[in-house]
């Protein structure tokens, strides 16, 4: 009876990530939020249900981050031009396109987590929308190990997946509260008339841990639960 219920659980919580992704989809006008269908392929045969929800929960993230950076390109446009690039477009194609460099020079370096700390360092000098939006696209690739595909060898750990969450909703705090030497915030997000960066964001947050409770369940590995004050937090590691 508690295999049983096992399996109804877990066939509950895709059910209710499958209905949260097509939502996703819909309710977004933008055409970069919309998921291709794919045909049947071979190499499908080696994914099980699982890897496949994964693969489609990974393309929600990337296309949410990818209207998440152009729409900080539309409110800080002081950003863009920092950079050598003609237009928003060309901009977040360079991060998020199949020819996208694997490092950018102007990050001195740095990904994942250390690129989102550039973003909000006083003495920082850079594209400041770059530095987090790329940093938060590498820290989410970090919690799928790396991978933009899965089979069934692979074996993802439910406590990145959840720290990367939690860095997210501590990337969100200090959108709207760290501030410059001059007490400016470093970029503007949320106005008072549009808290579609508070919706994007829930958005892939909500994705994250819908993530980490499926891989959980899926591998019996517990998620250590992090609770730390939003002003003093600090990003967690993956």
């Amino acid at each position: 009876m508690a295999v049983c219920n096992k399996k109804i659980y877990r066939c509950c919580v895709l059910a209710v990530l499958l209905i949260l992704s097509a939502v996703g989809c819909q309710t977004n006008n933008s055409k970069n939020a919309a998921i291709d269908s794919k045909p049947f392929q071979l190499k499908n045969i080696a994914k099980s249900d699982v890897d496949l929800v994964t693969e489609t929960h990974l393309q929600l993230t990337l296309a949410q981050l990818k209207i998440m950076m152009e729409k900080l390109y539309w409110r800080n446009p002081q950003e863009l031009r920092k950079r050598r690039v003609v237009n928003i477009e060309t901009a977040v194609e360079k991060v998020f396109g199949p020819n996208r460099q694997a490092l950018f020079p102007e990050l001195k370096g740095k990904r994942s987590i250390d690129s989102m700390r550039l973003a909000f360092q006083n003495s920082y000098r850079g594209d400041r929308v770059l530095a987090l939006v790329e940093g938060l696209r590498g820290m989410v690739l970090d919690s799928y190990n790396g991978q933009h595909e899965f089979y069934l060898a692979d074996e993802l750990d439910p406590q990145k997946m959840y720290n990367a969450a939690r860095n997210i909703e501590i990337a969100v705090w200090k959108l709207s509260n760290d501030k410059d030497a001059e007490g400016r915030l470093y970029l503007l997000s949320n106005a008072e008339s549009d808290l579609s960066f508070e919706r994007l964001f829930g958005k892939i947050i909500v994705l994250q841990d819908s993530m980490a409770a499926i891989v959980s369940d899926a591998t019996n590995r517990r998620i250590k639960n992090v609770i730390q004050s939003a002003a003093s937090a600090v990003f967690m590691g993956i």
